[in-house]
């Protein structure tokens, strides 16, 4: 039976709203990057990166791109 929000206790309520807040900065800061940055500064299509990261994926897209989808020059 999955737990509601009421029955996780407040440490385990925090961890939840750190670990969303960390998302939610890394796909702005993402979204931000990708508008900014040239289309030949990028690997891949600008729009596959930003696209994939609407899905919710624990901040794994966010983090390939920082890591391997941008070209730094």
């Amino acid at each position: 039976m999955a737990k509601r929000w009421q029955d996780l206790s407040r440490g385990q309520q925090r961890v939840i709203v750190g670990v969303a807040a960390v998302e939610a900065a890394l796909k702005v800061a993402m979204l931000l990057d990708l508008k900014r940055r040239p289309g030949d500064q990028v690997r891949g299509p600008k729009w596959v990166w930003a696209s994939t990261a609407l899905v919710n994926t624990g901040g794994l897209v966010q983090g390939a791109y920082f890591l391997f989808g941008r070209v730094l020059r």
